[in-house]
């Protein structure tokens, strides 16, 4: 059966479908070593602060959301998230965009980690002794490398990316619905487990967007002046 003759979720399963066997070990190396350096400079600026730390201060909206254990689940999923703007790219172009764009987020939010240390202050109310699943977070990614949150910022900067491969793949309405909505609870996550608050949050969510929206320009500008090379 011709796609264009199929039903609209299973054409678009079937155009995902083609897009993840595209250029599928090109995309898995790629991002595998993009996140094996950038976790490396990322421990190294928080593990080895060269200027003074910066405490954030604490907002009502941090005092309000609170801590909420149930908020990990989502945190960690951010890993997963990321991911699908890199799988779901048509070809070695986009995906080179793709790259270029990520490499451009962590490299400014190293810079800033660097050039500007600042932390997540303890609070006193949060007997982390009661729940263990926490332990390794907070002993690997301690209260360092605060604002802007690069959670957030990759979080914000993979739905931007993530929303338009899914309009080009014709998604339902729902499933970019969805991803806005997984977005927005990675970023709800970040407050929830304590790992940033507000000022962070919201520096972050600034970063992704300003990356990633030009980025989109000039993708398409790329992509137009190839398809023009192409046939003159």
């Amino acid at each position: 059966m011709d796609s264009a003759a199929c039903p609209p979720n299973v054409g678009f399963i079937r155009r995902a479908g083609t897009r993840l066997r595209t250029d599928w070990l090109a995309k898995i190396i790629g991002f595998s070593l993009g996140m094996t350096v950038f976790f490396e400079l990322y421990f190294r600026i928080l593990k080895h602060p060269i200027f003074p730390v910066t405490i954030m201060p604490v907002t009502a909206v941090d005092r309000f959301v609170g801590f909420q254990p149930a908020g990990l689940s989502l945190y960690l999923s951010l890993w997963v998230y990321v991911t699908l703007a890199c799988v779901l790219v048509k070809n070695r172009r986009e995906l080179l965009s793709y790259g270029a764009a990520a490499a451009t987020l962590s490299v400014v939010g190293l810079g800033i980690f660097f050039l500007w240390p600042t932390a997540v202050p303890q609070l006193a109310d949060t007997d982390w002794s009661r729940y263990p699943s926490f332990a390794f977070l907070k002993t690997v990614d301690a209260s360092g490398n605060a604002c802007p949150s690069l959670h957030v910022a990759f979080a914000v900067f993979t739905a931007i990316r993530l929303g338009r491969l899914l309009r080009e793949l014709g998604a339902p309405q729902v499933i970019r619905g969805g991803s806005w909505l997984w977005c927005l609870g990675i970023v709800y996550s970040t407050l929830a487990t304590r790992q940033h608050v507000t000022v962070d949050a919201l520096a972050g969510a600034l970063l992704g967007a300003i990356v990633a929206t030009p980025q989109f320009r000039l993708s398409t500008v790329a992509t137009a002046v190839g398809s023009s090379a192409k046939g003159g």
